[in-house]
């Protein structure tokens, strides 16, 4: 019996195309992940200060939020693989900018803090159209199997991303970058594979461009009431609870640890995803969307609370495998929700705006963590925010309903 749910979700590496996007994916996040190791370890060796921290997070935040509708908009009316492409060379370039500044023995972080906001530019592109862009490579009933095993490809890459980036970080940043720019390069040429898919917009006989297209996702989902609760749900759950981007602080004032600590640490999360991931990839959820989708979040704060009371590394490695665990939970429903919901002309308008969401709560959330570090304490803000998602899940079931009773999953 257990082989067979095995055999089935591997079947989908059938799908040729299927395959090589999951690959692209794969390397696209070890090269994010590791990158993150290493401009964190960076701007805190130049700086001390967990503020520029939070800097980085918005920098790369500002050009997203100003560039993601347009770039939902282009994923609906642009080959989506084109797109996913073209962002993979700018990617592969920014790199190399790090690099060359490391090399040059730079001490400023207004470099760092420059490439960072190109790559923002690149994610509001690359985002909605690698969001919109799945369920065209999948028969539909096959879907949500393929939501799951995609995410845990994923998250293995974010596993191993963080480790290896802090593994190599001990030989120099140059050594990180030069990886980075390699796995970039591979996903540039996985992508140019791919087979091209007609813009959706074109396929339903859309009208020409008009400014007032870039807006359609946001008039669905104000007409929607479970993807806004779904999209909000995870933008100020992960906006309060987010610790990601202080633990180069904890690693170095509280944990005591290195470089390679630094890398367990961000790596810990998505062990925890992955083990999640791959669960659920062998027996999807099917009944209590709604109970999985508040029960993941809420434990994804708890997990974070408990993060930072603790001085302990093994402990705090602990407390984010189960807060990893836990939002994968949340992102699964929520993918396979926003996906069902949500017709293919304007799903990659649709996307742009979970991918603003999702950008929010990530380099906004990192913003605002820095921040409440600065005037709290580290070990305060963390607490604060662990509490927060807990208060957000309590306000989301009293002001979204249809979350507590959304049909089954499929």
């Amino acid at each position: 019996m257990s082989g067979k749910p095995v055999t089935r979700r591997l079947s989908l590496l059938r799908h040729r195309d299927f395959t090589r996007y999951t690959l692209s994916r794969l390397c696209t996040n070890l090269g994010w992940h590791m990158l993150a190791v290493a401009v964190g370890w960076q701007v805190y060796a130049l700086t001390r200060d967990p503020l520029a921290l939070g800097l980085v997070g918005l920098a790369e935040f500002l050009p997203f939020v100003s560039l993601v509708l347009l770039g939902g908009y282009a994923a609906d009316h642009v080959d989506r693989r084109n797109v996913l492409l073209a962002t993979a060379v700018v990617e592969c370039l920014c790199v190399g900018g790090l690099l060359w500044f490391t090399l040059a023995g730079g001490t400023r972080t207004w470099p760092i803090y420059s490439a960072i906001a190109v790559f923002g530019a690149t994610r509001a592109f690359w985002m909605p159209s690698m969001q919109a862009y799945l369920v065209n490579l999948v028969p539909r009933e096959e879907l949500a199997g393929a939501i799951a095993l995609d995410s845990t490809l994923r998250q293995i890459a974010t596993v191993a991303g963080p480790a290896l980036g802090g593994l190599l970080f001990l030989a120099g940043a140059p050594v990180v970058y030069g990886v980075c720019i390699t796995l970039f390069v591979v996903t540039a040429l996985l992508t140019s594979t791919l087979r091209s898919v007609p813009p959706a917009a074109a396929q339903s006989g859309a009208a020409p461009v008009r400014g007032a297209q870039l807006l359609e996702g946001v008039r669905f989902l104000l007409h929607n009431r479970i993807v806004l609760g779904l999209i909000s749900l995870d933008l100020f759950a992960v906006l309060f609870g987010g610790a990601v981007a202080l633990l180069p602080a904890f690693a170095a004032d509280i944990l005591h640890t290195g470089p390679l600590g630094l890398g367990l640490l961000r790596t810990a999360p998505a062990v925890g995803a992955v083990l999640v991931g791959a669960l659920l990839a062998l027996r999807p959820l099917r009944e209590h969307g709604g109970g999985w989708l508040f029960g993941g979040v809420a434990i994804f704060g708890l997990a974070t609370i408990v993060f930072g009371l603790s001085s302990s590394f093994l402990l705090s490695l602990a407390a984010l495998v189960i807060a990893g665990g836990g939002d994968m939970v949340n992102m699964y429903v929520r993918l396979i929700l926003v996906q069902q919901y949500t017709p293919d002309h304007i799903r990659g308008r649709v996307s742009a705006v979970n991918s603003l969401f999702i950008g929010a709560s990530n380099e906004l959330g990192a913003f605002e963590s820095g921040v409440m570090a600065r005037w709290l304490g580290l070990v305060p803000s963390v607490l604060f925010g662990g509490i927060a998602t807990l208060a957000v899940v309590g306000l989301w079931m009293l002001w979204f309903p249809q979350l507590r009773k959304i049909p089954p999953l499929r």
